[in-house]
């Protein structure tokens, strides 16, 4: 007696496996991760159902073409005003899911393979903005003797000092600031649960020692940079906060104000002025978390200066190239030996 043929998983059962499963246990994914790809799942969804008039609960694989998937980016670009970036992060997460389906769902390959064929859009990645060490500086200032300004002097400290993402300044705890001189370093934790650790100056040290001694109630779990209601900042809490950081500085650095200035941007600075101190790409690209020594190349194209000394380096096509010319004494030295 022959096997029956196995039933295909529905729609649905692959969408509910993939966040349940395949995301969560198998790939163990952060928690970010796995909100944006749900959000993209949601836009989707709820765009096809708009367009083919079926629930999400009704649909099939089938219904995936590579017609809709375009029809659906091209609606972030020109209804939801998205940018390129945002385009490319949603349909990355469409073409996870189909190449999680194409495992659980064999008899579906040639559709899920059309519409895998939608590839990702090309766009030019803008400069990168960063700020000279005055402007900087000018930035962090010092402390004005209140809480919040002995705390975003910290702050910026640290955004400063590390290059980190804002999402891995606000999430350190007291416990995870090593303050013993001899290897005084901060414990972050990165994108895909990826932890680094990075050492700081004498002068970040002195500034959260005194964070500290003026928050005797912290303890190790406790956030180091709160709000006033004891819980981590926000991202938009540091926006804010820098914000009003620039409109302070720019009675010294006046520029400043002709200038969008975000906490990615003091992520830039540090990366900048670590290369510009001729530190090692690959050293940087590991000071940053970053996953590819790739995107820390950016940088590389960013700075004219580094460039400049690339260029006088070589000789112009109508200068006349000098020919060495020992001294006379290094001459008669070589002569008598």
């Amino acid at each position: 007696m022959s096997k029956q043929p196995k039933t295909p998983p529905s729609f649905a059962a692959l969408v509910q496996a993939y966040f349940a499963e395949y995301l969560t246990q198998q790939r163990s994914l952060s928690l970010q991760t796995i909100a944006a790809y749900r959000d993209a799942f949601v836009l989707f969804l709820g765009f096809a159902e708009s367009r083919l008039g079926t629930s999400p609960a009704a649909m099939t694989l089938a219904d995936i073409t590579p017609e809709l998937i375009i029809a659906f980016l091209d609606h972030l670009e020109r209804q939801r005003h998205n940018s390129v970036r945002s385009r490319n992060a949603r349909l990355a997460a469409l073409r996870s899911f189909l190449k999680f389906a194409a495992h659980r769902d064999v008899s579906s390959l040639q559709v899920i393979e059309r519409a895998l064929g939608v590839p990702v859009k090309r766009f030019e990645r803008p400069m990168f903005g960063y700020l000279s060490r005055e402007e900087m500086l000018a930035v962090i200032g010092t402390p004005d003797g209140t809480w919040t300004g002995q705390r975003d002097h910290v702050l910026f400290l640290l955004l400063y000092n590390t290059g980190a993402r804002v999402s891995e300044i606000t999430g350190i705890k007291v416990g995870e600031a090593v303050l013993d001189d001899s290897a005084a370093c901060v414990h972050l934790h990165g994108k895909g649960r990826k932890q680094r650790s990075v050492p700081l100056w004498r002068s970040t040290i002195k500034a959260i020692r005194a964070w500290l001694k003026r928050n005797p109630q912290f303890v190790a779990t406790s956030a180091l940079l709160p709000n006033r209601s004891g819980h981590a900042m926000t991202r938009n809490n540091v926006h804010q906060r820098l914000v009003l950081a620039v409109k302070t500085a720019t009675e010294t650095s006046p520029d400043l104000a002709m200038r969008r200035i975000s906490p990615h941007t003091i992520r830039h600075t540090t990366a900048m002025h670590l290369l510009q101190a001729g530190v090692d790409i690959s050293v940087i690209a590991l000071w940053l978390g970053h996953e590819s020594p790739t995107t820390t190349h950016h940088y590389v194209e960013a700075d004219l200066t580094m460039k400049e000394r690339a260029l006088a380096r070589l000789h112009e096509p109508e200068a006349k190239i000098q020919r060495y010319q020992a001294p006379d004494s290094l001459i008669n030295f070589l002569k008598t030996l």
